[in-house]
C-alpha cells in the first residue's frame, strides 16, 4: 500500500510540475502549484513526517503561493480565456480535491481498542518513551544544527536589511526619470 501511495503521490507531483510550466495562463499554473504543493505534503505524511508535511501546507502552499499570486495581479496580465472555463477548472479541482480526502479518509485505518491487560501506569510510562517527529525535529534543530541555525538566520535578516535599504534609496533619492524641484 505504501509503494501505490508513492506512485501515486510521485506521478501526481510530475504531473503538475510540468502542467506549471505548460500552461500559458498564469493563473492556471498557480492552481497546478498549489496541487502540487499538497501532494508534497501528502508524500510527506506517508513518509510518517507529520511535520514536514504542516511546514510545506503553511510555507509554501499559504506563504510562497500567495506571493505568486501577489505577483500575478502585479503584471496585470491581459485573460483571454473566459470566466466560465476558469469556473470549470476549479471546480473540477476542487472535486477532484475533494474525492481524494474521501479516499484517504475511508482507507485510514482506524487504531485498534487499547488492550485492558495493560495497566495505566504502563500505558503512561510507555507513551512517555515515544519521541514524536516534531521533538526530534526540534531537538537536532537546537542542539546539532543550532550554530548553521543562527547563520541562516543571521543571513537572512542580512538580506532583508539590505533590502529595505535599497527601496529607501529608490524611493528616497530621485531618479534618472524624476526630476527633483
Amino acid at each position: 500500500m505504501a509503494t501505490l501511495s508513492f506512485f501515486y503521490f510521485g506521478s501526481v507531483i510530475v504531473l503538475c510540475a510540468l502542467l506549471v510550466v505548460i500552461f500559458r495562463n498564469p493563473v492556471y499554473s498557480v492552481i497546478s502549484l498549489l496541487v502540487m504543493f499538497f501532494h508534497i505534503a501528502g508524500l510527506f505524511v506517508t513518509l510518517h513526517a507529520e511535520f514536514l508535511a504542516a511546514v510545506q501546507l503553511i510555507v509554501y502552499a499559504g506563504a510562497i503561493l500567495v506571493l505568486y499570486l501577489f505577483v500575478v495581479m502585479i503584471l496585470n496580465l491581459q485573460q483571454d480565456d473566459s470566466y466560465q472555463r476558469q469556473v470549470k477548472w476549479g471546480l473540477g479541482l476542487g472535486l477532484l480535491a475533494l474525492a481524494e480526502v474521501i479516499a484517504i479518509i475511508s482507507k485510514a485505518a482506524l487504531p485498534d481498542e487499547p488492550a485492558q491487560s495493560k495497566t495505566a501506569a504502563a500505558a503512561a510510562g510507555e507513551a512517555a518513551t515515544v519521541v514524536g517527529n516534531t521533538e526530534m525535529v526540534g531537538k537536532a534543530l537546537y542542539t546539532t544544527y543550532l550554530f548553521p541555525f543562527e547563520v541562516a538566520s543571521l543571513i537572512l535578516l542580512v538580506a532583508m536589511i539590505g533590502a529595505i535599504i535599497m527601496a529607501k534609496k529608490g524611493i528616497m533619492e530621485p531618479g534618472p526619470l524624476r526630476e527633483s524641484k
